[in-house]
């Protein structure tokens, strides 16, 4: 999954950023309100992070931006004021979620997987399944047929992705697009070389293969071509 940071405290957005990418996440960190605006308005991201107190564009003029423009990425404000005035006019912007710092990243990691969740409309659900593939969101837990499997967080954040969009072909453009930065290379081999590792600890010793290649379009996670 790809997110959005937009904090211009250095050593928080280190803080957040080390955190996120740990966690398998892609992130694309803005220290500005300009720089921010501007990715979120050109780049699709799956939820994003955004101070109030913001260099040259504060946080609620750029939510409240985005949200005029259509954008409609799931948005957690993170704020030092406290009251519940200044929470309801962040959430009035058009924000889905208000944390006060100082925070715990587990708290912050806790919110961005429950905003996720409920924008691709499953809310009640912290596990993904495909055939006897499942994927527990809260523990990171990934089991087939029983057996458990250890993945590398890029190769989570891929496989989450690939179940996501279950049955559905997806473009290595797509991919790129959320599960690496913006500004990754396009022409290395790095979408094939994950697919690669994910079919060995996915597949390899299962007689239905989940992953597969759609020559000229992309991939697919389904238990029939």
């Amino acid at each position: 999954m790809r997110l959005l940071l937009v904090e211009d405290d250095l050593k928080i957005a280190s803080f957040i950023l080390k955190g996120l990418k740990e966690s398998g996440f892609a992130v694309d960190h803005a220290a500005d309100g300009e720089d921010g605006l501007h990715l979120a308005l050109n780049e699709p991201y799956d939820a994003a992070i955004i101070d109030i107190m913001l260099p040259k564009l504060d946080g609620l003029t750029l939510i409240e931006e985005i949200r005029r423009q259509n954008v409609n990425t799931p948005v957690i404000i993170l704020s030092a004021r406290r009251t519940v005035d200044d929470r309801i006019k962040g959430l009035r912007t058009g924000s889905d979620d208000y944390l006060t710092k100082p925070f715990s990243f587990s708290e912050l990691l806790a919110r961005i997987q429950a905003l996720i969740r409920r924008a691709s409309g499953a809310s009640e659900s912290t596990s993904l399944a495909v055939g006897n593939l499942t994927m527990d969101l809260l523990t990171r837990d990934i089991k087939r047929g029983g057996k458990k499997i250890e993945l590398q967080p890029r190769e989570f954040s891929l496989l989450e992705y690939l179940m996501r969009n279950r049955e559905m072909v997806v473009s290595k453009t797509m991919i790129l697009e959320h599960v690496w930065n913006y500004d990754f290379d396009p022409q290395t081999n790095v979408i094939e070389a994950h697919i690669c590792k994910l079919r060995d600890k996915i597949d390899k010793g299962f007689g239905i293969k989940l992953i597969h290649t759609i020559r000229g379009a992309g991939y697919v996670l389904k238990e029939n071509v």
